[in-house]
């Protein structure tokens, strides 16, 4: 060559083939990992939503434990509590248990052997609380003082406490896979890029020594593999995207299974995946081919 390289008039094409032999199965694997990467967010989202249903069913209620004093039925005392915490601001209804309905509560837990007719069941009353502002359990304990009502007030917040640690970890979980399946997409296109520099090594190499930039290089490079990883991105939330819809006709229009429900709407986070693939491939590969290109004399 005479003169500097033109870039203006080069052509990717002798570089950088339109197809190569190896795109195929680059795209497969490339594919497969944003599919389990939109699995890990539509079952981070179903376990979300079902913590959230857990956790309004469970601040929308409360459990009193009632213990009959000296002169009084515990049927009586339950009526009693129950009555009691009917007016207490932020209670929609309060309802006494039955006997019956008491030991049906406990039998899962004792056996029904257990249950014998001198075995002196407490009654329990429930309640169902206004969602948008509930009654504390400080209220409820106060109002069954004041009534002179001997009760424990159970108003679920360690069970509530305990389901959103729960969702906490499921999500950072969640997080974590996804991490771990873009680090592995990265390393995928980064061994591509790697390949793609060492088969065209001499060609780069009269590129670079006839003025042709790095960056301009790496430019071709980040350009093919996003493009690549794009299209295989769509196929992998394309097919997550179908496992969905599937899953939620499966389970009857409620989602993976009853207690991770998966909405319509959720299977809208595939969407962003063809976006997400080619900037990690665009990156990887533009950061491999400057590290390769850095080193050429």
């Amino acid at each position: 060559m005479s003169g500097p390289f033109d870039l203006n008039r080069w052509k990717p094409g002798p570089l950088l083939p339109p197809r190569d032999a190896r795109d195929g199965a680059l795209v497969f694997v490339v594919a497969v990992l944003c599919f389990l990467a939109c699995l890990t967010a539509l079952a981070a989202l179903a376990a979300n939503r079902a913590a959230e249903g857990w956790t309004a069913q469970l601040t929308g209620s409360a459990t009193v434990v009632v213990r009959a004093k000296a002169g009084e039925t515990p049927d009586s005392a339950a009526a009693r509590a129950a009555e009691t915490l009917a007016g207490v601001k932020g209670v929609v209804q309060a309802q006494a248990l039955t006997k019956d309905k008491a030991e049906a509560l406990l039998e899962p837990w004792i056996g029904r052997d257990a249950l014998v007719a001198d075995l002196p069941t407490p009654r329990l009353v429930t309640l169902d609380l206004d969602p948008k502002a509930p009654a504390t359990a400080a209220a409820l304990t106060k109002a069954l003082h004041e009534a002179a009502v001997d009760a424990v007030v159970d108003d679920h917040s360690r069970w509530i406490a305990d389901i959103e640690r729960g969702a906490g970890v499921a999500r950072w979980a969640a997080l974590g896979v996804f991490g771990l399946i873009a680090a592995a997409t990265a390393a995928v296109i980064t061994f591509a890029t790697r390949a793609g520099l060492a088969a065209r090594h001499e060609v780069i190499e009269v590129l670079h020594h006839s003025g042709a930039e790095a960056p301009f290089i790496a430019r071709l490079f980040q350009n093919r593999f996003a493009a690549m990883a794009a299209s295989a991105g769509l196929l992998g939330g394309l097919a997550a995207v179908i496992v969905g819809i599937a899953a939620r006709l499966a389970g009857g229009g409620t989602g993976l299974t009853p207690v991770l429900p998966l909405a319509w709407i959720d299977l809208l986070a595939p969407l962003p995946c063809p976006l997400i693939a080619a900037l990690v491939a665009g990156l990887a590969a533009r950061a491999a081919a400057l590290r390769l290109l850095k080193d050429m004399p």
